[in-house]
Formats: C-alpha cells, sequence, structure tokens
C-alpha cells in the first residue's frame, strides 16, 4: 500500500524543464538570471517592489529582523501558535521573543492580546522593537485590527507569510504587510524550490541591505574586502529556476488545495466534535493544510488516537503547531495567553493536503478517519 504523505512536493514536468534548462545554460553558479526573474516574480505575486532570494525562510526572518535594527535586549512580539523557526530567529538577533495567543475565530494572533502585550511591556519600560505577524496555515492574520496597534506602538511589523503565498487579505496579497516579509519554499510548501525562502519589501534600501548581507557581507572590490559579518544566505540559481516552474503553476496548486479542504469538510460534516479551521470572512487563504479539531468531550476518541490510525495505515498526519511559550526552550518567555493556542494543538491535527493527492487516496483518508471517529 502506498504511503499517504501529509504535503509533498508537487513536481510536474515544466519544472524539470526548468530546472535543466538552468543547468544546461551553464548558469550553475549560486547567482544567475533565473534567481533575478524568481525574485521579481515572487515579488510581484505579493505585491511588492523587490525580493531577495534566501536559503530559508528563517534566514528571510534573520535578515528582516536586523533590517528593522533588532538587537541584543530588543524584545520582538512574537505569534506563540507558529513553527519555532519564527521565534528562533529572533534569538539570533539576542532580543527576546514575547509570546501572543491566536484569537480563536481565525487561529491567527489576536489583536486584543496584541494590545495588551504592547501596553504591558512598554509600561515595563522594554523595547518592543518589532512584531512578528504570522499567517498561519495559510490564512492571513487581520491586519486591519493589529497594523494601527503596531504603528501607535511605533513598532516595527515583519510579515511572516512562510506558509501563505497566494492567500489574500481583501484586495492586498500575502507578504505585501509590513516592512518587509519572508516567504519560505521548503519542500512541503504550497510551491518549493526544494529549499530556500524570500524576503520581499518594497524598498529597495532594505533589498540592497539584505542582499549584501546575504552574500557575505562582501565589499565591491576585485579580492574579498569585509568591513562587517554577513551569512551565506543567498538562493541558487538552479532552485530558483525549480522555483520559477512551481510559481507558474500557483493558481492551480490552490484551487487543488481548496477542493481537498472542501472535500473533507463535506465528509466530515456530520461528526460530532469534529472542527475546521474557521476561514476568515477578511480574505481567501491558499488552504496550505486542512486543518481539524477533535474534541474529547462529545467523542469517543482523541487526536492521538486517530493520528495513530491513520499512522497505523501508512497516512501522515501531524498534530497542529505545538505553541511556543510550551516549548522547553522558550519556557522563560514572557508570554500572553489565554488558552486558545493550547487548546487547539492538544485536539488539533493537520491532514494530507498536497496538491497531488488524488480522490482514490483521499477516499481511503476519508475512511479512516471516519473509522476512527465513528466507532
Amino acid at each position: 500500500m502506498r504511503r499517504i504523505y501529509l504535503s509533498p512536493p508537487d513536481v510536474t514536468s515544466n519544472d524539470r524543464e526548468m530546472l535543466l534548462a538552468a543547468l544546461d545554460s551553464g548558469w550553475v553558479a549560486p547567482v544567475g538570471p533565473d534567481l533575478d526573474a524568481f525574485e521579481r516574480e515572487v515579488a510581484a505575486t505579493c505585491g511588492r517592489s523587490h525580493g531577495v532570494g534566501l536559503a530559508s525562510g528563517t534566514a528571510a526572518l534573520h535578515l528582516a529582523l536586523l533590517d528593522a535594527s533588532v538587537g541584543p535586549g530588543d524584545e520582538v512580539l512574537v505569534s506563540t501558535f507558529t513553527f519555532a523557526a519564527t521565534a528562533n530567529a529572533v534569538t539570533y538577533c539576542g532580543a527576546k521573543p514575547v509570546f501572543v495567543d491566536a484569537d480563536l475565530s481565525t487561529w491567527q494572533m489576536s489583536p486584543e492580546l496584541l494590545e495588551q502585550a504592547i501596553g504591558a511591556r512598554q509600561a515595563a519600560g522594554a523595547r518592543v522593537a518589532a512584531a512578528i505577524v504570522v499567517d498561519l496555515y495559510g490564512q492571513c492574520a487581520d491586519y486591519d485590527r493589529i497594523v494601527p496597534l503596531l504603528d501607535e506602538g511605533e513598532i516595527s511589523l515583519i510579515e511572516d507569510a512562510a506558509e501563505a503565498i497566494g492567500a489574500s487579505y481583501g484586495q492586498h496579497q500575502a507578504g505585501s504587510f509590513g516592512r518587509s516579509a519572508v516567504l519560505s519554499f521548503n519542500g512541503n510548501k504550497i510551491i518549493t524550490s526544494s529549499g530556500g525562502g524570500m524576503l520581499v519589501t518594497d524598498d529597495q534600501a532594505t533589498a540592497t541591505r539584505a542582499r549584501y548581507l546575504a552574500t557575505q557581507a562582501r565589499e565591491p572590490m576585485p579580492h574579498y574586502e569585509h568591513t562587517e559579518v554577513g551569512y551565506n544566505y543567498r538562493l541558487s540559481n538552479l532552485l530558483a529556476a525549480f522555483g520559477r516552474g512551481q510559481l507558474s503553476d500557483l493558481d492551480r496548486r490552490i484551487g487543488r488545495r481548496r477542493e481537498i479542504n472542501e472535500r473533507y469538510r463535506t465528509a466530515l460534516a456530520e461528526i460530532e466534535g469534529v472542527e475546521f479551521m474557521p476561514i476568515a470572512d477578511y480574505g481567501e487563504p491558499n488552504y496550505w493544510l486542512t486543518c481539524i479539531t477533535i474534541d474529547p468531550a462529545t467523542t469517543t476518541v482523541d487526536r492521538e488516537t486517530i493520528r495513530l490510525h491513520l499512522e497505523a495505515n501508512d497516512v501522515e498526519s501531524r498534530p497542529t503547531w505545538k505553541p511556543m511559550h510550551l516549548q522547553p526552550v522558550f519556557s522563560d518567555a514572557v508570554s500572553f495567553i489565554d488558552g486558545t493556542s493550547e487548546r487547539l494543538f492538544d485536539g488539533g491535527l493537520c491532514l494530507p493536503s498536497g496538491s497531488s493527492l488524488d480522490s482514490g487516496d483521499q477516499d481511503r483518508v476519508i475512511d479512516l478517519l471516519r473509522e476512527a471517529l465513528c466507532r
């Protein structure tokens, strides 16, 4: 029986042709015309003027924080319901993350708790230098409520759109908010460059500075000259060529994941105790992953029982993100928590959602879910 994965790469013949064409062109060195084109195309997709292709979304977060002048002793407000990279990047700058809980109606950062966090930390004398707001599971945060709070507090916004390329907030694209935004092209994302990420911005100076730091801060001289410490963060031309093929197919990939999400919702609609991540009325997600929560008070099984049942039948699923304030490495962090993300983690499960998932394999997943839920 073939294993069904959570969100595997969806590789097309066009992707292969783009990669081989770049290889045949001789542009095997780190930079080249496909990297330049990928940066332009991703920036345009996000409604931005500039893009800087990088080795990972984590690298993009690090450079975005440096651009916001985040340094030792500073604090950065961070969504607690997220992947560890969001918080890890803060520590690379010598700063401390301050975690803010999710809103149950969207699963995104709570504007109410963000307002509390800003007031409390500034009243305590902390320098709150930036906020990283995550577009979780491919859905944008509520920026109409969040941006004014950060502007009033004179706090730089960094949009972590790692999971959200192609999503929208009103008329605005994911990646279009804040001083800069970051994207991920990791292998499990809706489009991939095998690995990689990008920083997007409207500010030429920000893009130039990020590109400079990402290439070991090398000065424009015939020899290797360095006046400050840089990083080996650039995306390669070959991976950018692969990413360009993927990006050209973004609409199909989003459409297929939407179909998968809708089919899960229909198939599980009558089962008591099963809820899906809400779709906010202020925009359109990219449906990166379909996520459900299991309420043990109204079902006879819990999240882990269902996950193990799927795993026993060669189907990969995954708990939703364990909140950062519960992670041992961040146990001492200041947090503004109301229990929402803990509840979502305790009962949350991400289902196979890749755009290459065919109807027969989704039937198999649905049958297994119903077996576990209807015992």
